[in-house]
């Protein structure tokens, strides 16, 4: 059985590989975490992919990540022991796209998206996880690993489908979970709790048909635990 490669290990080994494609890095619960500029993305890919100190087989997963409330918390119990719900806040992200464009005037990261990408070695019995930044909020792009891992395909038209982000190059960029005329990205901090469209089946035109949500928005509101309830 090979033995598990030390995170600390890892890391030497890949500053050696990745030089100053690496802007920062992370070891955090036994895990390596490297950032790396999106710009830079794609040949640092490659270059985890083919080198041979320490070869990355296999891309795992890639998922999107949306900062916009980052470090924004509603509330300062664990609100699953108290009755709260997201969104009990009118000026809650998620009940007015309003709301985030003052939850990102104290933003704690620098860009808004996101995209983590899990690689395995299984040569060397190692894991890393690279992230990267997209540059522009209101565009989130880029470019696609396809081209490097196969399994990338259906990581990245997940990613576009939820979040938004568009990967250059994809050879088939479409949604993947929601129906393609679906209006938005669910995952999305801003994505309202209620959607933007509803569909019905129409018996007289025998077809779905799309409307806009007509049902209000309701949340679950704090509730009063009775010390008889605890009991």
């Amino acid at each position: 059985m090979s033995v598990i490669l030390r995170p600390e290990t890892i890391l030497t080994t890949l500053s050696s590989v990745l030089g100053d494609r690496i802007v920062s890095s992370k070891i955090a619960r036994n895990e390596l975490t490297i950032i790396v500029d999106s710009d830079h993305l794609h040949e640092t890919i490659e270059l985890l992919h083919t080198n041979d100190k320490l070869p990355f087989e296999n891309l795992m997963d890639i998922c999107g990540v949306d900062y916009a409330a980052y470090g924004i918390a509603e509330w300062d119990i664990e609100a699953s022991n108290h009755g709260f719900s997201r969104a009990v806040h009118e000026t809650s992200v998620g009940r007015k796209e309003s709301s985030l464009d003052e939850v990102r005037k104290n933003a704690e990261m620098p860009n808004r998206f996101a995209a983590v990408y899990h690689l395995l070695s299984i040569q060397c019995n190692a894991r890393v996880r690279i992230k990267t930044f997209m540059k522009d909020d209101n565009f989130p792009m880029v470019d696609s690993v396809n081209d490097i891992y196969k399994s990338a395909n259906w990581f990245e038209r997940e990613a576009f489908d939820l979040f938004g982000i568009i990967f250059n190059g994809h050879p088939d960029l479409r949604r993947i979970l929601t129906d393609y005329g679906f209006i938005g990205h669910p995952l999305r901090k801003d994505f309202p709790l209620t959607g933007h469209v509803e569909i019905w089946y129409d018996p007289e035109l025998e077809r779905v048909v799309y409307q806009p949500v007509s049902i209000e928005s309701r949340v679950v509101i704090p509730r009063v635990i009775r010390k008889e309830e605890l009991n």
